[in-house]
């Protein structure tokens, strides 16, 4: 890259708006340390470096985008894009202009950039040791990674952003085999401050593995079942697709139409918030330039917004909500509810706790309908968790089970660095087991 990145931004834009009506560049630089450990020991230590740029363009009303790693040749960067936009989509939008004032959201901690390898290795280590510690014979993989970054953004209508990154993940994950039982349960965390706790995610890796130390036979039927934070997703995701404003535009999502309707219990409140510090999914504007806000989805069971992009905005006739390009959430909040955790599991009979699912490409997931596989789940029996089910697969419809929730629990926790969400209970579910 002979300009500076900032310069060649600007170079970039001028050259493609001696044609174009409208475009925006964003070029983004990252340096990154993964240290990485498998079967139990140290595999590599590694420092990755990349540069990118995006260009979109609008040109005789047509939209076109270009993104390359080789920013040696402008020229060709300039008319790849050009190329794209006349071959491309209906422009249904401008691009947005200097915003008056953006928040200043916290990203960068400047102790992840101090982290030495050494740290990180010595990390890794303590995760594998902590999980072998409980029981030598699980086979352990772990990393530890730590980026950061710079991105320049620049639009023909005066947006110009700067931002600077940090992140840090941990995590560590274990397989048991006993005869042809085959576990493999773990946990992990990201954040862009450097105060992930390695220590806390081998232990709660440890605690799955602990309650799984007993398989227990789970009979097929409807029975109350609880969603661990990591098991919500089967929940959430389905509804993150409804409330996208691309599938609410297609008429793909069966959520269109329904704002300001009831679509889950009262106890349901969820709000994507792209401005919580050093959150993975924070920032002042999304990847349009469009300043980030607070944006309720679900109050007291109420919807009350769909996710849009500009395009997708232009389309319904609105305005974007900052969640471009692709309409996805940034931070999802679920307002935690009054029972404790614990509380929860005792007031069950018999029922199932699920930590993890796999199958969710065979589901209809966009109309909320689910048949998947439980990868991590336990059996609960007289208010007691009494060990791990097997080959048992859960049905149903998330919409349905979000009218149906019991109980939100009390406490959050983060999963991912951009889902905050207690567990969930929902009333019943239907759960086959295949033996």
């Amino acid at each position: 890259m002979k300009a500076a990145p900032q310069s060649l931004t600007t170079q970039i834009l001028e050259r493609v708006m001696k044609r174009a009506q409208g475009a925006q560049v964003v070029l983004g630089q990252s340096e990154s340390t993964p240290v990485s450990f498998e079967n139990d020991k140290l595999k590599s230590v590694r420092v990755q470096e990349g540069t990118s740029v995006s260009v979109r363009v609008i040109l005789d009303g047509k939209v076109g985008s270009y993104a390359t790693s080789d920013l040696d040749d402008v020229d060709s960067v300039v008319t790849s894009a050009l190329e794209a936009a006349e071959h491309g989509s209906k422009a249904y939008y401008e691009f947005p202009g200097r915003a008056a004032a953006l928040q200043a959201v916290k990203l960068f901690d400047q102790g992840i950039v101090n982290l030495t390898k050494a740290e990180m290795v010595r990390m890794g280590e303590e995760m594998v040791a902590l999980v072998k510690q409980y029981d030598s014979n699980i086979v352990v993989n772990a990393g530890v990674t730590k980026t950061a970054g710079q991105l320049w953004f620049v639009n023909s209508a005066g947006q110009e952003c700067f931002v600077e990154s940090s992140s840090y993940s941990a995590g560590v994950f274990g397989q048991r085999t006993r005869g042809t039982d085959i576990l493999w349960a773990g946990d992990g965390q990201g954040w862009r401050q450097r105060t992930l706790d390695h220590v806390a995610i081998a232990r709660k890796a440890v605690e799955k593995f602990r309650l799984a130390e007993k398989n227990a036979p789970m009979e097929s039927g409807a029975c109350p079942v609880v969603f661990t934070p990591h098991g919500a997703y089967v929940l959430l995701y389905p509804l993150e697709l409804g409330v996208n404003g691309k599938n609410v535009v297609k008429g793909d999502s069966p959520l269109k139409g329904k704002l300001g309707q009831k679509i889950a219990d009262e106890q349901l409140t969820i709000v994507d918030d792209p401005l919580i510090d050093y959150a993975s999914s924070s920032g002042s504007f999304d990847g349009e330039g469009v300043p980030h806000r607070v944006t309720p989805i679900v109050k007291d069971g109420v919807l009350a917004s769909f996710l849009y992009d500009l395009d997708a905005a232009g389309r319904a006739g609105t305005t974007s909500t900052g969640h471009g390009p692709g309409c996805g959430t940034t931070n999802v909040l679920i307002e935690e509810g009054r029972t404790p955790y614990e509380q929860m599991v005792k007031s069950i009979d018999c029922g199932l706790l699920v930590e993890g699912v796999m199958g969710f490409g065979q589901s209809n997931i966009i109309s909320g309908a689910f048949s998947v596989n439980v990868s991590l789940g336990y059996k609960i029996e007289k208010g007691q968790i009494v060990g791990r089910v097997k080959d048992v697969m859960l049905a149903g419809n998330a919409y349905d089970a979000l009218k149906a929730i019991a109980a939100i629990g009390r406490e959050r926790e983060w999963v991912g660095g951009s889902l905050l969400t207690p567990a969930i209970q929902v009333e019943k579910l239907s759960v086959v087991s295949k033996k």
